[in-house]
């Protein structure tokens, strides 16, 4: 196992902002470090980069003790010992799965080249599939096979580009349970790189979040959402509701009651505090408290977001409910919260 090191990346495309401005992160050894971002924010120029498709311009990337990429030195792709799962598969349509998954088994027998191809086909669940062209697949049996491909050379890295995007959202969830525990099952280090804020967060050690060329924020998806750096990162992991407040005493004022803060200032200070939709909760229109009028509720089976115009504040708060709530748009409403927050600069 090999952790990953990347220091001070930068790469501009033409004039204006760099598209990675010093980037700077590290992937531990075995573990699968989603990189989660906006368009434009940069992840597919550092996954090039990595793989040693692109240049940068300034920086180093590191794979164990083996540098790839850095001052006046710039290893080949072939020779980083790196595997790639693209977007779609991208097998070979004019091999069978089998020759697909052996496609980068240079070096061994032909003897050694089946057994471990079958391993490997017997890892992703698709034992027996080695005779099957592509085209006989299923899109998350074809993903399933590029990561076979991917791993079977035992690569010291493995880039996943979004490779669940092609699929259904029901198929997504199981394919993507299939690949975190293959990469499990070889201790792989993996880097996800991903869009998508619940496959970042559902299947990751870590979750890197970048924002113009630079990560805000990089932590175990439980930290980043419930202490997110900054409102910006708390709003792109997840719904956030703000509500100004006064830090005291290890708690805030605000006008939602008072809130328990996981990190309180030391001294008196006003600023936003920072809750999820889940932890408020309506309350009876004429109970003691904060109160306001109901503007939406969006049903979404399981649960509901109820967006709720506060008394008191000049912004909305959204709360999510059991999917069984009977809120009304236009009804009057009680609203409390619940557990502990985070405090940040009103400014911010």
């Amino acid at each position: 196992m090999t952790d990953l090191q990347i220091t001070g990346l930068t790469k501009a495309y033409g004039p204006g902002a760099p598209v990675l401005d010093g980037l700077g992160l590290t992937v531990p050894a075995g573990s699968l470090t989603a990189v989660l971002g906006p368009s434009g924010c940069g992840k597919t120029t550092l996954l090039r980069i990595i793989a040693g498709f692109l240049r940068a311009d300034a920086g180093t990337v590191a794979l164990g003790d083996r540098t790839l990429s850095g001052p006046g030195l710039h290893l080949k792709p072939e020779r980083r010992r790196i595997g790639i799962v693209p977007q779609e598969g991208a097998l070979f349509p004019h091999l069978s799965v089998a020759r697909n998954v052996a496609f980068g088994l240079t070096g061994p027998g032909r003897t050694a080249r089946r057994r471990r191809t079958e391993e490997m086909l017997d890892l992703v669940g698709l034992a027996g599939y080695g005779d099957r062209m592509p085209h006989e697949l299923s899109g998350g049996q074809q993903q399933r096979i590029a990561l076979a491909r991917a791993l079977a050379p035992e690569p010291a890295l493995v880039l996943l580009d979004e490779p669940f995007n092609a699929l259904d959202s029901a198929l997504r969830t199981g394919v993507r349970a299939d690949v975190r525990a293959a990469l499990r099952a070889t201790g792989a280090t993996a880097l996800l790189v991903t869009h998508d804020q619940q496959e970042a967060l559902s299947t990751a050690d870590l979750v890197a979040v970048v924002r113009g060329g630079r990560v805000a924020q990089c932590d175990t998806p439980h930290e980043v959402y419930r202490r997110p750096a900054d409102p910006w990162v708390a709003a792109f992991v997840g719904d956030a509701v703000l509500v100004p407040g006064t830090a005291d005493r290890g708690a805030a004022d605000t006008v939602l009651g008072r809130i328990p803060l996981m990190d309180p200032p030391g001294v008196l200070r006003q600023g936003m505090v920072l809750l999820r939709p889940e932890q408020l909760r309506l309350t009876a229109a004429d109970a003691a408290g904060a109160s306001g009028t109901v503007t939406s509720v969006r049903f979404y089976g399981p649960d509901a977001v109820v967006t709720v115009e506060v008394d008191g504040i000049d912004r909305a708060v959204r709360v999510r409910v059991p999917g069984s709530t009977s809120a009304r748009p236009g009804e009057r409403t009680g609203i409390a919260a619940t557990g502990e927050a985070t405090l940040h600069a009103a400014s911010v």
